[in-house]
């Protein structure tokens, strides 16, 4: 059973990252934030996803959205993969880490947050220690964890899906196998007078709870 659910508290903690140390809840401030971890420095996977998200920092941005990276690796070697996840990247488009990475090298919190991988028996380091999979923690402005997902370390994450979901945050919802450009739903908590108000092209259709409107790019 995980330790950490939705609605929970996300941990604080300290720790030292590719940006200088932080205290997390303090980092976060008045921001979103998703904590995302990585088995491992230097496995292609990982390169391949710390690529994407930088290249897509913008659209997090403008979301109110902060990242940061956690591995069990030190510092130095954080520092030498940044340049490896750069130069592979650009062959894709401009690509520069900014964000921290957190070094987690004794795994206190990846202990923490439950990221371990207790199953496969490969992905281990050379003493035998587990790393992480690949899990996502969306969590809001007031600590509180709004999104889990966890993916086999073997698996890529999709950052379109995580854009996806946090679209919640602007009070509506994404209905099945929804892509950038199609009608949103409009959150159930919304009463019908405000949904006309914030949203005015909404559409209020035969099913009472089912209201969709256009969603501009830039929302």
């Amino acid at each position: 059973m995980p330790s950490l659910r939705l609605g929970n508290i996300a941990p604080d903690f300290e720790a030292e990252t590719t940006v200088g140390p932080i205290k997390f809840h303090e980092w976060i401030g008045n921001s979103w934030a998703i904590l995302f971890s990585h088995p491992g420095d230097f496995t292609p996977v990982c390169t391949t996803e710390l690529g994407e998200v930088a290249r897509r920092a913008d659209d997090f941005a403008k979301r109110n959205v902060k990242l940061i990276g956690i591995s069990a690796n030190g510092l130095r070697d954080h520092s030498k993969w940044v340049e490896d996840i750069n130069d592979f990247g650009a062959r894709y488009g401009p690509t520069n880490v900014e964000f921290p990475i957190i070094a987690d090298e004794d795994r206190k919190i990846s202990t923490l947050y439950d990221m371990l991988d207790e199953q496969d028996a490969t992905n281990r380091d050379a003493k035998g220690l587990p790393f992480t999979i690949r899990t996502v923690f969306v969590i809001d402005p007031k600590k509180v964890i709004r999104l889990t997902i966890a993916y086999p370390a073997s698996t890529g994450r999709n950052f379109d899906e995580i854009l996806r979901v946090l679209g919640d945050k602007h009070r509506i919802t994404t209905p099945v196998n929804w892509n950038k450009g199609d009608d949103v739903i409009v959150h159930p908590s919304v009463a019908n007078d405000e949904a006309k108000v914030l949203f005015p092209e909404v559409t209020f259709h035969k099913q009472p709870y089912l209201r969709t409107t256009p969603l501009k790019v830039s929302e």
